[in-house]
C-alpha cells in the first residue's frame, strides 16, 4: 500500500479553541504523520498555521479516521 492509501484513511483534526464544530483537517497516517508532499499548496499551509497556531486558535490535534463511503 501506498502512503497515498495510508493518508487518505485517516486525518488530523486541528479543534478551533474560538469556533466550536469548526478546525482544520488535514490527511495523515494512522499514527498522525502528515506527508507534506501528497498536500496542494493551500492545504501544506493551512496544515503549518494551525500548527503554530496551537494554544492560540486551534486545540492539540486528534487523529482520526476520515469518514468514507463506499
Amino acid at each position: 500500500m501506498t502512503s497515498q492509501a495510508h493518508a487518505s484513511e485517516h486525518q488530523l483534526l486541528f479543534p478551533s479553541l474560538s469556533h466550536p464544530g469548526c478546525g482544520i483537517a488535514v490527511p495523515c497516517d494512522a499514527h498522525g504523520q502528515v506527508h507534506m508532499d501528497e498536500l496542494s499548496e493551500r492545504l501544506k499551509n493551512a496544515y503549518l498555521g494551525a500548527r503554530a497556531l496551537i494554544g492560540w486558535e486551534y486545540e492539540l490535534p486528534i487523529v482520526e479516521p476520515t469518514h468514507t463511503l463506499h
